[in-house]
């Protein structure tokens, strides 16, 4: 091969290598070489209906594609998603200057910890009073609806 040949064959592989994937452009699924893109919709759900540790449960959910190990996670994925088109944050704490009526619901909490809309969250939920009951109960079947249980 000569100069001219070998410089030309050169040229074109490195203008093979430039034009490469286009940045930016998402993965298909099973392309080689790639990584799978996250979930934005990845969480963990901790529950306990006495309010101890020790007889805590947890959960996992994934949305968009819906997954995990969460007994009712189809429904889930409707309820949190239903509140994301409809601009509602089921995850935002109750304001502090808010007034709740003061009636107990029972000593249930949960937490659900992970990723929403590619964020992160991190949110606690109990049965204290008439709004954080209103909260829980907005999450179900997130949460286990309390309905009927002792208090």
């Amino acid at each position: 091969m000569d100069f001219t040949s070998l410089t030309a064959a050169a040229l074109a592989a490195l203008a093979a290598l430039a034009a490469g994937p286009q940045a930016g452009a998402p993965a298909e699924p099973g392309e080689a070489g790639t990584a799978a893109r996250p979930i934005a919709h990845d969480l963990r759900i901790t529950v306990s209906e006495d309010g101890s540790r020790s007889s805590s449960r947890t959960h996992t959910l994934t949305c968009e594609p819906t997954g995990g190990d969460h007994p009712e996670a189809e429904a889930a994925c409707e309820v949190l998603l239903g509140a994301n088109t409809r601009g509602a944050d089921l995850f935002a704490p109750i304001g502090p200057d808010t007034m709740c009526t003061q009636q107990h619901g029972g000593p249930a909490t949960a937490t659900v910890a992970g990723r929403w809309n590619g964020e992160q969250v991190r949110a606690t939920f109990s049965r204290a009073n008439g709004c954080e009951i209103a909260r829980w109960d907005a999450m179900v079947p997130v949460l286990p609806s309390m309905v009927g249980q002792p208090s």
